[in-house]
């Protein structure tokens, strides 16, 4: 069946100006492109809805699929806003590997923040850097409950010597959106740092990520 008459070339204009103008057009309206996918459907007043209930794009795009579903859309639709998650994250990780971290702080935590920000358990994520402090390896270690994710020293170590890094950036998530270290992730750093230099392992950073900003224990004077 045709779309309601009502919406006849509604799609085809909006397209048009996506490309004419990538930048003009709104956040609900980008949605609004990837839901194209549902056919013979007027999808704005779903693009709409989803920004309301989850509040920004990068709350949409984090959703579980289990919670887009119940939103209403189809599995195909699902499938669509997930790839495009994995492809912004992908993007943003290759500007990010093989190059020194501290000349690429500001995309690093664009892509930290990207990954993790909008994640409801705490994840603990390794960055692995080489002699030249280059992106080698990143790697989530542990992912935990809402407001705690079990790290043990001994392990972080022990992968770091694995890949054959020569220092690390510890990175997790505060699902709770407050991105202040707790005394637990202070204790955890330092005892990580601690372990390392037996090692000959730098920790040059312990980066905490929340949907209301990221913090640095290294910048807060911490370690």
């Amino acid at each position: 069946m045709p779309e309601p008459k009502h919406h006849d070339g509604h799609r085809e204009r909006l397209r048009q100006r996506f490309l004419d103008k990538p930048d003009s057009l709104a956040d609900y309206e980008l949605l609004e492109m990837l839901l194209f996918v549902i056919p013979r459907k007027d999808v704005k007043p779903l693009a709409k809805d989803l920004l309301k209930k989850f509040g920004s794009l990068h709350a949409v795009f984090s959703a579980s699929p289990k919670e887009l579903t119940d939103c209403g859309l189809s599995d195909n639709a699902v499938a669509t806003l997930k790839a495009t998650q994995q492809a912004a994250l992908r993007f943003l990780k290759q500007d990010v590997m093989q190059k020194p971290v501290l000349n690429n702080w500001t995309r690093l935590v664009g892509y930290l923040q990207a990954a993790m920000a909008q994640e409801k358990r705490e994840m603990f994520r390794l960055l692995f850097l080489n002699k030249k402090n280059e992106l080698i390896a990143d790697e989530v270690q542990q992912t935990g409950t809402v407001d705690h994710t079990p790290a043990y020293p001994r392990e972080v170590l022990k992968r770091a010597l694995e890949i054959g890094a020569t220092a690390l950036i510890l990175v997790h998530n505060h699902p709770s959106g407050d991105p202040n270290p707790s005394q637990a992730d202070i204790d955890l750093t330092k005892a990580i740092i601690s372990a390392g230099k037996t090692l000959n392992i730098t920790v040059h950073d312990h980066i905490i990520v929340s949907r209301n900003g990221f913090q640095s224990l290294r910048t807060l004077g911490l370690i």
